[in-house]
């Protein structure tokens, strides 16, 4: 529909005095949209109170709106004092690509309201991983700058699957587990950028099924299709390496970019959500959408993206993948002691850009640490140990935190912490266990215990490792390779953990 081509008397009275007086630049264009519902939209706006910069009396005495305003200099003052956030995801190796250089000055201009910036998570799994990781931080630091957060579920396009960065088109879910997966991811969202008060706390959680349930095919078509060209969709990364694959790609896939740009074309109306965010491969999908919005609202600069790099190691391989798996965000999929155990670690060399990307300690901390390597006297995983407390205390919160380093504690060889059966319960399902009868266990050589148990392959390479100092039996050093396992051994009669160096444990449990 043409650009408030058919404004109303009141709407031409009332829009020019609020573009130069109250609304900010990236606003206007997000209210001049279908003419017809112009003046129900604005109204409906004004009430979100980080819109404008007002005084102590109503924008319009005469209309019966409620606005909860603050005193102009109040809210000059915030919004002089609130920091880039683009430059800030720069200098950490946060920022990839903007659409445009006018976001960044949007980000600190105190005649701009604070942005609203989303990012989209698929509900493929109970739990967002490790490589969602980084949108959530970014939405993170947009909360720190004064802006609001705000999460997309897709709950409609999760039944289509994303094919950036797929060589596979995505296995079709049904109805329950989608389901199951969006309020996993829910918990996640809201556990993180809600449970952090440093972050501000400002944020909102749509599901994008809410406007796509009703949507029908011919509905589709005429408000997306007959504005996309198809020379332009084949053109995105996503499209054609999937192209030149053996396996193609679907019609359904093919679409999947316009989903997604519609996601932002509703948001951008119906919300007021200028910004979208997402990783490198979804450029694409994210230009696609700031297209849509130029074209069917005729708003210029008026939406934007932002990407960020994906997570790599220094020799370019994905960070964020184990032998067991992905790294998941769920306690319930991943422990917070296993989370924390990832992160601790992570080599030398990667471990300051890490803590640049994934924590919010300042730069200033970060290079004290990096300066501390290079010196005489660093103790070894110093810095493994601030990352790996920073980000498991971000994702887990402080409870997941004390959690997972109690568990560390008691699990390190020579730890002076006393083993209780609780204990040993909750980290059995992060590290190998079995199951023996007692009389497999009790009166038994220890090296004996150590090859059945499957924590050594020979009797041989377990006196090896009994030599060499390393083999340990509920964190006590073994130095005899005769000693044998004796009823007080067994941790409240109900198992044991061998240990070999500190990285080797096996659970031995009492059947």
């Amino acid at each position: 529909m043409a650009y408030a081509t058919g404004m109303t008397l009141a709407s031409r009275s009332i829009l020019p005095m609020c573009s130069r007086t109250f609304l900010s630049p990236l606003r206007v264009a997000s209210l001049l949209v279908f003419p017809e519902k112009l003046s129900a939209t604005f109204f409906r706006r004004v009430q979100v109170p980080h819109l404008f910069s007002t005084s102590t009396t109503p924008l319009f005495s005469s209309v019966k709106c409620s606005i909860q305003s603050t005193s102009s200099l109040e809210t000059e003052n915030q919004a002089v004092s609130r920091p880039n956030v683009v430059d800030i995801l720069e200098e950490r190796g946060l920022l990839e690509s903007i659409t445009s250089e006018n976001l960044r000055s949007a980000c600190s201009d105190p005649k701009v309201a604070p942005l609203r910036v989303y990012c989209g998570f698929d509900p493929t799994a109970e739990s967002l991983h490790l490589g969602n990781l980084l949108g959530i931080i970014v939405l993170s630091w947009f909360q720190r700058c004064g802006h609001q957060a705000v999460g997309l579920i897709g709950g409609a396009t999760g039944r289509v699957g994303d094919p950036s960065g797929k060589s596979l088109e995505r296995p079709e879910l049904d109805a329950d587990t989608l389901e199951k997966n969006i309020a996993g991811i829910k918990r996640i969202i809201i556990k993180i950028l809600g449970g952090n008060p440093s972050s501000g706390g400002s944020y909102v959680i749509f599901n994008n099924y809410d406007w796509w349930k009703d949507m029908t095919m011919l509905d589709f078509l005429n408000k997306v299709g007959r504005f996309a060209r198809v020379g332009t969709m084949m053109a995105k990364e996503s499209v054609k390496k999937r192209l030149e694959s053996e396996q193609g790609m679907s019609y359904t896939e093919f679409t999947y970019q316009l989903l997604q740009a519609y996601d932002f074309l509703h948001l951008f109306k119906n919300e007021g959500i200028n910004v979208q965010i997402g990783g490198s491969d979804q450029w694409g999908n994210i230009t696609a959408g700031t297209d849509l919005i130029r074209k069917i609202l005729q708003a210029e600069e008026a939406a934007y993206g932002l990407t960020f790099p994906l997570l790599l190691k220094n020799d370019g391989t994905k960070f964020g993948k184990s032998e067991d798996g992905a790294i998941w965000l769920s306690p319930s999929m991943l422990s917070p002691y296993k989370f924390y155990q990832y992160f601790f670690s992570v080599p030398d060399v990667d471990v300051i850009r890490f803590l640049k990307t994934l924590t919010f300690l300042s730069l200033d901390e970060i290079k004290i640490l990096e300066d501390q390597m290079s010196k005489p006297g660093y103790v070894p995983n110093t810095a493994q140990i601030k990352l790996a407390e920073e980000v498991t205390r971000f994702v887990h919160g402080e409870e997941g935190l004390k959690e997972a380093i109690k568990a560390t504690e008691a699990l390190r060889p020579g730890a002076e912490t006393k083993l209780d059966w609780n204990l040993i319960e909750r980290i059995a399902e992060d590290i190998p266990s079995c199951s023996l009868p007692i009389d497999r266990v009790s009166g038994l050589s220890i090296v004996d215990l150590s090859v059945s148990a499957g924590l050594f392959e020979s009797k041989s390479a377990a006196r090896r490792m009994l030599k060499q100092g390393g083999f340990y039996m509920n964190n006590e050093r073994v130095d005899d390779e005769n000693k044998r396992v004796e009823e007080e051994d067994i941790v409240e009669g109900k198992g044991l953990v061998l240990s070999a160096g500190k990285k080797n444990k096996v659970v031995v449990r009492i059947s």
